[in-house]
Order: structure tokens, then sequence, then C-alpha cells
């Protein structure tokens, strides 16, 4: 026991930050920046993409529409690939590996909030968008002033479970080598090939935690209406 704890003491610091103090961030700080990049580029893209779809039927929403389902329908670790390969061709000039973790992430994160935003919006009667309508509130001010702040009340334990999803994806970054906590475990385990069950014990409990404090402040937020089971 005391030799499972001593390979997590002596190796801490590199799991929770990584080469931090050389301008090289990794371990638990790397995925929680990745994970919040992604989640503050996801989140008002996905609610954006949702009110297109909603405001205008036709061409737009089918568009819409079927750019989020094949984006669902693809593994993560596909789109992670595509953007690792195809950003460069785009740029002309290779991007941090972290960086295109985070925009493939937002990019699919993206399609599961627009989903669920569109259908907060769809619950919604058509008689309170109408009533804004007539009380002189343009198209654009009943979306932002009177549904979506209904909208995202309502949906807000599914917007939970899509970044705890989120956060827990973080970890397939360790296919393209980007130091995050499941990498940098990896990295510790090759190195003392001793102990592996306490290392990644460790990282599972990390995550646990971390999705534990996301859960919790979510439900600060919105007290009385959601509850973890």
């Amino acid at each position: 026991m005391d030799a499972n704890l001593a390979v997590i003491i002596d190796n801490l610091d590199y799991l929770l930050w990584g080469r931090l103090m050389d301008g090289e961030p990794g371990g638990v700080v790397l995925t929680l920046m990745m994970a919040v990049g992604a989640g503050a580029l996801a989140l008002p893209g996905g609610i954006l993409l949702a009110c297109l779809s909603w405001r205008y039927d036709g061409v737009v929403r089918k568009l819409l529409y079927w750019w989020a389902e094949i984006i669902r329908g693809i593994p993560l670790i596909f789109v992670i690939f595509w953007l690792w390969y195809l950003l460069p061709m785009l740029t002309g000039s290779d991007l941090p590996g972290a960086l295109t973790v985070t925009l493939a992430l937002a990019w699919f994160t993206a399609a599961s909030v627009m989903h669920s935003v569109l259908a907060g919006l769809r619950s919604l009667s058509q008689g309170q968008y109408e009533a804004a309508l007539t009380q002189g509130f343009s198209a654009g001010q009943s979306l932002r002033f009177i549904l979506l702040p209904q909208v995202l009340k309502n949906v807000m334990p599914s917007l939970l479970g899509i970044f705890i999803g989120l956060l827990k994806d973080t970890s397939l970054a360790f296919i393209v080598n980007v130091p995050e906590l499941t990498t940098v475990a990896g990295q510790v385990n090759n190195r003392v090939q001793i102990y592996p069950m306490a290392i990644f014990i460790f990282v599972g409990l990390v995550y646990y935690l971390l999705c534990a404090a996301l859960g919790l402040l979510a439900k600060r937020w919105q007290p009385g209406r959601y509850s973890p089971t």
C-alpha cells in the first residue's frame, strides 16, 4: 500500500500540471483547459445553431439538422483525427495539439448542445413567441429575452450530461499524444513500470471528482430542479 501511494506522490506534480513551469501545461490542468475551452465554444455555438434551426425552416433547418446528425453519428476519435490532419492543410502551419483537440471537442459537442436546446425551444408554446411579437419584440429579442431563458433552465440537466461527457472525452487526446491526464498517466506508468493499478485508479478518481464537482456546481445554479441519481 505504501509503495502504491509512493508512486502517486512521487509523480503527483506531473499528473496534476505536467511541465507547467516550463510553459507546457499538462495533466489535470490541461484537461481542464481543454474542457473549459471546448465548452466555451460549444455552448454559444450550439445555442446559435439551435436558434437558427428553430427560426428558419426549409433548407436552413434541414442543413443544420443534417450536419448535427452526421457529427453525432461519428465517433469523436475520428473527428479528432480529421482536424488533426485537416487544420494544418487549411492554415498552412501546424497547430498545437491541445488546440486541435479543443476545437474537435467543441465541434462535436456543439451538435449535442444544438439538439438539446432545439428540443427545448420546440417544447415551448408557440403562443409565447406570438405574444412577444405582438408586444413589439423582434424575433431575435423574443428568442433572447423570452424563450431562451426558459429553455436553458429546462435543459440544464441535459446540458450538464453533455458537458460531463465533454470533460471525460478529453481523455481521447492521448491518441495524438496531447499530455492531458490520461496521457501523462500512461507516461508515468511506462516509466515506472510498476503499480499500474494505483496510477489508473488515481486517474479514475480524479475524473470522478471533476465530474462530481461539475454536477454540484450545476445543482447550485438550479436548486430544486435537478438531483443526480
